[in-house]
């Protein structure tokens, strides 16, 4: 079928879904809101999806291209506060885009000065999340670099 592991819905993202085809691997990103991934992030993500959805048993996934997917998430929370989400979204993303490998960046930074809103940040401590923002997150942003440049070499 013609159809047959593409989106039907011609709009804005028919080329980013034509580019992903033809690409050699893919890398997603979100920041955690409200504790799921963001909503521009779930709109590709379901379209992505949905697209190589057969609802047929013996073959419930009709995409030709395989390639390896990082999926990346930023959080305010705790890196490990989120596995459950993050392995629902990498078992979709192994049975329909193709390996996945996630990476998260916990304990992020929201602000530079916490002292400058109204309330009193008192879930965690800001001098805490600017210390990490300084020392672990530009070691994080290294290895999501090496970790998407392995996904072609």
């Amino acid at each position: 079928m013609l159809d047959q592991g593409h989106c039907i819905c011609r709009d804005g993202l028919t080329k980013v879904f034509d580019d992903i085809r033809e690409a050699d691997g893919l890398i997603l990103g979100s920041p955690n809101y409200l504790s799921n991934l963001t909503a521009s992030f779930r709109a590709l993500y379901e379209r992505l999806v949905f697209q190589s959805l057969t609802y047929n048993a013996e073959t419930p996934c009709c995409n030709k291209n395989v390639i390896p997917v990082l999926l990346i998430m930023t959080s305010n929370a705790p890196d490990t506060a989120y596995t459950e989400l993050l392995n629902s979204y990498k078992d979709t993303l192994d049975k329909f885009v193709g390996p996945t490998t996630v990476l998260v960046s916990g304990d992020t930074l929201q602000l530079n000065d916490y002292s400058k809103t109204d309330w009193e940040w008192s879930f965690f401590d800001p001098e805490y999340k600017k210390e990490r923002h300084e020392t672990v997150f530009p070691q994080e942003c290294k290895k999501a670099y090496e970790m998407g440049k392995s996904l072609i070499v």
